[in-house]
């Protein structure tokens, strides 16, 4: 430990990001970037936004992508706060909203930034054990707490829960903030959006990184009742005031302007993901149900560790988690057709063909 450093900062366990490997000619299944790159739309729009005007400070509440994101959601731009990518706007909404005296809920196996933010803001909290098959039981949160923050679907197993399972919970804590982190829920999950007219402790957070392919940006956004969102903006405030750059503004807001090639894309995710889960399945794999852009699987017959290990000898990285109940599980990207193709190609190698 530095002799400079905060004396609290050797006590954090700060969040791994998957790794970002600088090797070529790997196939790099293991950070849920989408295979497809970004609206050409959005390319444009980023080309034009590089100009003179990049010695001027961006608009610092971004109000021309939160009118666009306000049309598209059915929601008034009051109800709508961006930030840095969804992580940053995560960062607030535990900072702003869910650090009370009572511990935050949320499940034990989930996004491992969750009790990242808890260490980092001196919060208490409490996992909330996922059933035998990885499943988050909505009915186990009704409890004292100071808030509740649930990813629908879920990472990393890909799991969601429907609007209606949501919507109980909301009823049964109606005094406490309950967070949706919808990150993934463009790739089949049920959106809880709608709800946030009939519930103001309702707050919904998703991001542009996956099912935008604008990873590389940098932009999440939180949807709720205007108090919350006022709450929001005080943290940020009193954080980074001008958080979006102007092509994060300008690209993020084409991405809105082409709504043809977003389907498009996400469509196209969903096939390889079906695809992909048949062919593992034919080789032994059990696959969660996954409404993601991965997979979460194992195999009875092999380490997965190994299987990651022997993988990576193969140039594909997918990516492996040491911890308990989950670690005999991979984590694994949908990718191009040539990459799922690759993958299943090396996995045959190691477990055997179909029906082996």
């Amino acid at each position: 430990m530095s002799r400079f450093w905060n004396p609290a900062l050797a006590k954090l366990a700060p969040y791994v990001p998957g790794e970002q490997p600088r090797l070529s000619k790997l196939i790099k299944l293991n950070t849920n970037e989408n295979p497809f790159g970004p609206s050409p739309h959005v390319v444009k729009a980023l080309q034009a936004a590089a100009n003179d005007s990049l010695r001027l400070y961006p608009d610092p509440h971004s109000h021309a992508l939160a009118q666009a994101i306000g049309a598209y959601h059915g929601v008034d731009t009051s109800e709508v706060f961006i930030g840095n990518g969804s992580d940053e706007v995560l960062a607030h909404v535990f900072l702003g909203l869910l650090k009370h005296e009572r511990p935050v809920l949320f499940p034990d196996i989930t996004y491992s930034f969750y009790p990242v933010y808890c260490g980092l803001y001196d919060m208490a909290y409490h996992e909330v054990p996922v059933s035998a098959g990885m499943e988050i039981r909505v009915e186990d949160y009704a409890q004292p707490c100071g808030g509740i923050i649930l990813p629908n679907p879920n990472a990393p197993t890909g799991i969601g829960l429907a609007s209606a399972q949501i919507e109980a919970l909301l009823v049964s804590q109606p005094d406490v903030v309950v967070v949706v982190d919808e990150a993934y829920v463009d790739f089949g999950g049920e959106s809880v959006v709608p709800l946030v007219a009939r519930y103001p402790n309702l707050l919904v957070v998703r991001t542009l990184s996956k099912s935008r392919s604008l990873a590389g940006l940098r932009v999440g956004y939180a949807i709720g009742h205007q108090d919350l969102i006022v709450g929001l903006e005080r943290v940020k405030n009193c954080f980074n005031s001008y958080p979006i750059d102007r092509l994060a503004q300008a690209g993020a807001l084409a991405s809105f302007e082409d709504e043809a090639y977003f389907q498009h894309t996400r469509q196209e995710v969903m096939r390889l993901r079906a695809g992909l889960v048949a062919s593992l399945e034919q080789r032994g794999f059990e696959v969660l149900p996954s409404q993601a852009n991965f997979i979460f699987a194992r195999h009875p017959r092999h380490d997965a560790a190994q299987l990651a290990a022997r993988l990576r000898e193969r140039s594909v990285i997918v990516r492996h988690f040491r911890h308990p109940r989950i670690d005999q599980f991979l984590r694994i990207s949908v990718g191009k057709e040539e990459e799922c193709a690759a993958l299943v190609t090396a996995l045959t190698d190691i477990v055997g063909p179909a029906g082996a």
